[in-house]
Order: C-alpha cells, then sequence, then structure tokens
C-alpha cells in the first residue's frame, strides 16, 4: 500500500503541516509531477488547493523539478537542489530523483495556492488536554 507524508506550507502565515496519506488517495497523487496544482479536497481539507513543490524518496533522494523522468539520475551538478558546493566552481554527481511521483516517494512538499472557508489552524488544532478531577 502506498503511504505519503505531505508537508503543506502555508505562505500566509508562515507555518507548515504534515499530512499523512494512504489508500486511493495517495494512488491518485502518482503519476502527478512537480508544478501540478490539484484539489485538497480528498486530504481533508475542502476548498484549498495546493501545488506540488517537491519530495524526496525513502532513501532521501531529493526530486528535481526540471528532469522530466519518474526514476533516479546521477547528475553532475554545479548547485542548487541536491547539492551545495564548497568552493566557488566546484562540481559534483549526485543522485536526483525525476519530477514524477512515483511510489518510491515518501515525503511531498506543497503549498496552498487557494484558500477554503476554515483556516489550516483550525483543521490541525491539537484538542485541548482535559482537565484531570481529583
Amino acid at each position: 500500500m502506498v503511504e505519503f507524508k505531505v508537508v503543506l506550507s502555508d505562505q500566509k502565515t508562515g507555518r507548515a503541516y504534515n499530512v499523512n496519506v494512504s489508500g486511493g488517495v495517495a494512488g491518485a497523487l502518482i503519476g502527478k509531477r512537480i508544478g501540478d496544482e490539484i484539489d485538497a479536497g480528498p486530504f481533508g481539507l475542502p476548498g484549498y488547493r495546493m501545488e506540488i513543490t517537491g519530495g524526496s524518496d525513502r532513501n532521501g533522494t531529493p526530486s528535481k523539478r526540471n528532469l522530466p523522468i519518474s526514476g533516479r539520475r546521477r547528475l553532475l551538478l554545479s548547485g542548487g537542489i541536491g547539492f551545495k558546493p564548497v568552493m566557488e566552481g566546484q562540481r559534483r554527481r549526485k543522485s536526483i530523483r525525476g519530477n514524477e511521483i512515483t511510489a518510491d516517494f515518501v515525503q511531498i512538499n506543497a503549498k496552498v495556492t487557494g484558500y477554503g472557508e476554515k483556516t489550516l489552524e483550525e483543521y490541525f488544532a491539537k484538542p485541548a488536554p482535559e482537565e484531570k478531577k481529583a
């Protein structure tokens, strides 16, 4: 069974929320690409829309938006996603995952592009602790 951890960032408040997705809802994400805008209703957020901004697989390999494949490739990088050079001009060959979401992904990063009636704070609020009677 496919299971994803969707990290949803709200740019208005600067907060990020975790949504664990599994089953048919997770299956609907397979085949989508970074940059696609999708409806967040199936995740329990009616009225919200979100844009997929990135992700990583089970090994922690990051995905790159401009790599139009579904698997992994070893690319020679000079900076950006997946490699931060220490010296100027430094390049290194690193594994990078393509921009198509597959079952190998573990985490999917997204940002809110359309808002619903309730705030995200209300959806993800922790229940108030009950007072114990002595």
